[in-house]
């Protein structure tokens, strides 16, 4: 992306990333060119929360780590194994209420589109193993717009229920604010996870302005 943004786009962009997708805007952030990032918008990151050991709060594995080993199990990387009917069961059977949630009886177009390796990558702990949030996070170098949706605790296990905790944002948002940039925060705990697919017009209404404000 950073060569992306060099040799195609070649001017300075605003970037904006829900779920894991956010945590790839903060790493632009902070890791990309100077000057090529004008801000950032972190939608509903997992910060901390889709790391194995995470210096704060939960880790992946309590939270959306349970349905990301079915992924794993069932469907294989690149669907490599593809076991639907047993991913169904091993989901009607778990205790993760994200798991449950995915035992439809034919399977979502998303998830047609989706490569279970990237699962794996998140359960195993090698997406972001050389990158920790708390090092990344401290290092961000322009203004960023952090939403922060559903969350909660599971009653049962503990378990995270959403991308991440009030803990982990508030984390978040300290470390990126003693790098000495703007952190704008917005808290929508009832929004969905993909905000800007499920409420389109509201996520605009948050996104607009903040970026019209900044700087050229």
């Amino acid at each position: 992306m950073v060569r992306f943004i060099a040799l195609v786009v070649r001017r300075p962009v605003v970037v904006a990333g829900n779920s894991s997708g956010g945590v790839l805007a903060a790493w632009l952030s902070a890791y990309s060119m100077p000057g090529q990032i004008r801000g950032v918008l972190c939608e509903d990151p997992p910060f901390f929360a889709s790391e194995l050991v995470p210096a704060h709060g939960h880790s992946v594995r309590q939270g959306a780590g349970p349905v990301f080993e079915l992924f794993r199990t069932y469907l294989g990387d690149q669907w490599s194994v593809g076991d639907w009917e047993g991913f169904r069961r091993a989901a009607g059977a778990s205790a993760s209420p994200m798991a449950r949630s995915f035992a439809a009886d034919t399977i979502p177009q998303h998830l047609k589109e989706y490569d279970p390796e990237w699962a794996r990558a998140f359960y195993e702990g090698t997406v972001g193993l050389n990158c920790p949030h708390e090092r990344m996070l401290n290092r961000v170098s322009t203004p960023v717009l952090l939403t922060h949706h559903m969350r909660g605790t599971d009653p049962e296990t503990g378990n995270l229920l959403g991308a991440l905790s009030d803990e982990q944002a508030a984390q978040a948002r300290w470390l990126m604010e003693s790098a000495g940039v703007k952190v704008d925060y917005e808290s929508v705990p009832d929004a969905s996870h993909m905000m800007h697919q499920s409420d389109p017009a509201r996520y605009a209404e948050i996104l607009t302005p903040w970026a019209a404000a900044l700087a050229p």
